[in-house]
């Protein structure tokens, strides 16, 4: 344990120095009041208008915005050692690889909650002091929800990274590899999922289309917000499909916890593997 918090102090100055936290902070704080008072304007309506639309929007922008970060931020994270030729010396230590890539993991996936916490948490306070009519308790409670479930999520994408990184034998690969990535699970797989919903009635069963859904952390991510939510505006097309699952909040949670899980294995499998090339 002691070996772990080291490693994980170490990555977590790191993003300190490099204003990483305060950075994404500031950036989804200005986002979420920017969508909350102005995400309207294409409808011609500016200025606050519900809690609902404006939480749907941010359960949007996290599905966009995080999984990026999170794949930046740790694609390098195992490469990077290789190729700065500081990993072999770091596991001339008495220190395992699974110790190694561990600690890395969480350091960087507590940058990762508390820049969350502080962009997404500003937010709430701000729209709570510039909407008095607002209920606080209802406000507090979603966006609660909001922010630990965009924690998880982003801890998904950081996994995804590590075992890129861990795959990979250049940065510049781990790069490229991390935005196709990125693109896949955010742009990629909705349209698929739309295809199968619109393009191909006669040989699409609809009653398993929406478990297909439960292949993308992001879509389990905007089901499990969206759920919480009285109003059906926002579950449209692929979303309104994703609301038949029937697993309810804990297993659309349970989900989640599985996909971290399983990409965390597959990261420490990969980087095994990796060492033994070397």
């Amino acid at each position: 344990m002691a070996i772990l918090l080291t490693i994980a102090r170490k990555e977590w100055l790191d993003g300190i120095r490099n204003r990483w936290v305060l950075a994404i902070a500031l950036m989804l704080w200005g986002l979420a009041v920017g969508l909350a008072y102005f995400g309207g304007v294409a409808s011609g309506l500016v200025g606050f208008t519900s809690i609902e639309s404006t939480l749907a929007s941010l359960a949007s922008l996290a599905v966009v915005i995080l999984p990026l970060i999170a794949l930046m931020l740790g694609h390098d994270a195992l490469i990077g050692e290789a190729e700065r030729g500081t990993l072999l010396l770091l596991l001339t230590y008495p220190i395992t690889p699974g110790q190694l890539l561990l600690g890395k993991f969480i350091g960087q996936a507590l940058m990762l909650a508390v820049a969350t916490a502080l962009g997404f948490g500003s937010a709430a306070l701000t729209l709570l002091l510039l909407t008095p009519a607002l209920d606080t308790g209802v406000v507090l409670y979603l966006f609660a929800v909001l922010i630990l479930s965009a924690i998880l999520l982003s801890w998904i994408f950081l996994a995804m990274a590590y075992a890129l990184s861990g795959w990979v034998n250049e940065k510049a690969k781990a790069a490229g590899a991390s935005l196709m990535l990125w693109f896949f699970f955010v742009v990629v797989f909705d349209l698929l999922m739309l295809g199968l919903l619109i393009g191909l009635p006669e040989r699409l069963d609809f009653a398993s289309l929406p478990y297909l859904m439960l292949l993308n952390p992001a879509d389990i991510f905007r089901i499990f917000n969206l759920g919480l939510l009285s109003s059906e505006e926002a579950k449209t097309g692929v979303m309104a499909a994703g609301g038949s699952l029937g697993l309810g909040a804990t297993g659309l949670l349970a989900g989640l916890l599985l996909w971290l899980c399983s990409m965390m294995g597959l990261a420490r499998l990969l980087f095994q593997r990796s060492l033994l090339r070397m």
